[in-house]
């Protein structure tokens, strides 16, 4: 059993979003419901789902026939019946019945104009396994190559692990997209998702992703917003203390699992080979997606920006302590840094009130060059979260 980071609170109602597949149920079972009493609604289930569709107060009328009040009541994909956050508010308010609800889209709460208990519950959220909580019982080479999402970690056999990709992408269409309503027509989507798939990292260009699916710029916005709003990934956005001008500018995105990725954009079956390209690519991902789901899991109150200067020089990840103080990160998945080839690092730092200035790679030595520390990227998790690991 791997123990999760995730620290939902056990003294009051919560939510846990996240993506189909990364653990919500075994976690809650495994934390909450195994030694006190609850009540489980899995809203997956079609007659359930039609069930309290139908009649929402069917769930407070359930509640009253407790011959036993029980600790938790537990509400699986709570966004597909929204009309049950009304009187799980009423509950919490008059019975005090404490809730845990999990749900993998957040695109028809919203659309519903659900209020997620106006602050009653604890918003958590949960991701693919990180390398921290695995402990080093898979490599890196294998997180690179198959993401970390437990089936596929948990996996016998390789045929497996690319049997189990290849369903989860066709039920997140099936499930999660036709059966949701999200898109009226399904394979200008299904092509979005390899080409936003090739593009996992990049900036966007709307209208050159708009020109390869066919659809409108105003379709393909719509279509990562879909992808953020169901958890499969999320914005990097260009980093500048404007906002004005942080709105005119392009984003990045990446999606939530390297496994799912490679998955979409069919490169599954390439072999991952260290010095080359792709190695670099699938080696960022990774690592933003680790301290991505680390400042969560811990609650840092911290936003990830990119910075590229008019001359092309890039800075993988800003990440804003505040309105005014930065960390900044770059990435290599080289085994031996030249530090005098980052010499503009040092020189971009002064640029920025920066609190550090990181080299992150595969290289084991430790080295300092004017304001910038080079470190192997398993010290520079420690070093960002030294007070939580």
């Amino acid at each position: 059993m791997v123990k999760r980071y995730i620290k939902a609170l056990k003294s009051d109602s919560f939510f846990i979003f996240g993506a189909r597949g990364v653990g919500k149920s075994t976690y809650i079972t495994e934390q909450f419901l195994q030694k006190q009493s609850s009540y489980r609604i899995n809203l997956l289930d079609y007659d359930s789902e039609e069930k309290y569709s139908k009649d929402p107060q069917t769930l407070e009328r359930e509640i009253e026939a407790f011959s036993k009040k029980v600790e938790w009541v537990f509400i699986d994909e709570i966004q597909k019946v929204p009309k049950l956050l009304d009187i799980v508010h009423k509950l919490i308010e008059s019975k005090k019945q404490k809730f845990i609800l999990t749900g993998s889209s957040a695109r028809k709460l919203k659309r519903d104009g659900s209020n997620l208990l106006a602050g009653r519950a604890f918003l958590n959220f949960l991701f693919p396994l990180t390398w921290s909580e695995l402990n080093s019982n898979v490599t890196l080479d294998f997180l690179l190559s198959w993401g970390s999402l437990p089936k596929v970690v948990f996996s016998d056999s390789d045929e497996q692990r690319k049997a189990f990709l290849k369903t989860y992408v066709q039920v997140y269409l099936k499930e999660e997209v036709r059966s949701e309503q999200l898109v009226r027509d399904l394979d200008p989507f299904r092509d979005f998702l390899e080409v936003a798939a090739q593009m996992n990292g990049k900036i966007i260009n709307y209208s050159r992703v708009a020109q390869e699916v066919g659809v409108s710029d105003k379709s393909i916005h719509s279509y990562f917003q879909i992808l953020q709003d169901t958890y499969i990934g999320f914005y990097l956005t260009s980093f500048h203390r404007s906002i004005r001008k942080l709105q005119r500018s392009h984003p990045k995105f990446y999606f939530f699992d390297v496994g799912v990725k490679r998955q979409l954009d069919r490169s599954i079956d390439s072999q991952l080979i260290p010095s080359t390209i792709a190695y670099g690519e699938a080696f960022e991902h990774f690592l933003i997606l680790e301290i991505y789901r680390l400042a969560s899991y811990y609650q840092k109150n911290w936003t990830f920006s990119y910075f590229q200067t008019k001359e092309g020089l890039e800075i993988d990840l800003v990440i804003s302590l505040n309105r005014r103080q930065e960390i900044l990160i770059e990435i290599k998945s080289t085994t031996r840094i030249i530090v005098s080839d980052f010499k503009y690092l040092d020189k971009m730092s002064s640029e920025f009130n920066a609190k550090k200035v990181y080299v992150f790679s595969n290289d084991k030595t430790n080295q300092k060059l004017g304001s910038v520390y080079f470190m192997h990227w398993q010290l520079g998790l420690k070093e960002l979260f030294k007070e939580d690991i």
